[in-house]
């Protein structure tokens, strides 16, 4: 049996695991999200979040030898929580994310794509300390492989993203987090390009690049099919670490 904890990306919560945990528990593991500060429960003002806060909730919820799953942005928060306490983690599970490149924030990768599908969707709020998504353009992109019914619950949950955090390259390293690490890649993405995951993933090693044939949110598009692919990872993967990924481009 694994252990895993789900990690959100920007403007969600816990909550959009909701199909994905009973999934993984129907197979026989246990699985627990958790809110990022200033998202889904947890009550911290969005002008006190920070990348280092994320870690820190992160290393709060973590388990000892548990699998850490973080979707989209998220995958900036697992790297530095990673790197802060390797043992901690038996492996990492990049879910259609950014995997954090030297001296890059998530805000200068998502730039540096090959196409920017979030363009006009995403918008800043009054006093530039959050961002918010277009409820529509949240649907084109985040959703649109999605049941209607896993679309009415998303877009009221939605909440206005941080933006300090994900205009934070991580601290210096080395060679990144000594944690075995996986890619899930989703092959009809309209948030972060496929062929952008491609890149993100090259460094990783053979078989521990996966894919799915869905969009950005496979969490709700097919959770059973993930939550198989998961448990299949925690099955099969080896124990090698990986050197940290450079900057694509």
């Amino acid at each position: 049996m694994a252990a895993f904890l789900l990690v959100h990306g920007s403007c969600h919560g816990a909550w959009c695991w909701r199909d994905v945990i009973p999934a993984l528990t129907g197979l026989g593991h246990s699985a627990r999200a958790v809110d990022l500060p200033a998202h889904g429960e947890d009550r911290t003002p969005a002008a006190a979040a920070t990348l280092d806060l994320y870690a820190d909730a992160i290393l709060a919820a973590a388990d000892c030898g548990v699998t850490l799953v973080g979707h989209s942005a998220a995958g900036y928060p697992i790297t530095l929580a990673a790197m802060r306490a390797p043992d901690r983690f038996r492996r990492m599970v990049y879910l259609c994310a950014y995997v954090p490149a030297a001296g890059r924030s998530l805000v200068e990768m998502r730039r540096a794509g090959p196409r920017q599908p979030l363009r006009g969707i995403v918008r800043p709020d009054p006093g530039g300390i959050t961002y918010s998504v277009d409820p529509a353009g949240a649907r084109a992109t985040f959703y649109h492989d999605c049941p209607d019914e896993a679309l009415d619950f998303a877009l009221p949950r939605l909440c206005p993203e941080p933006v300090l955090p994900q205009s934070t390259p991580l601290p210096p390293h080395d060679d990144g987090p000594q944690v075995e690490r996986h890619y899930v890649l989703c092959e009809d993405d309209h948030t972060i390009p496929p062929e952008y995951q491609e890149t993100m993933a090259a460094p990783f090693a053979p078989g521990r690049v996966h894919r799915l044939p869905c969009g950005h949110s496979p969490f709700f598009a097919m959770p059973a099919r993930l939550a198989a692919l998961l448990a299949a990872i925690a099955r099969d993967g080896s124990s090698a670490p990986l050197p940290f990924a450079r900057a694509p481009g």
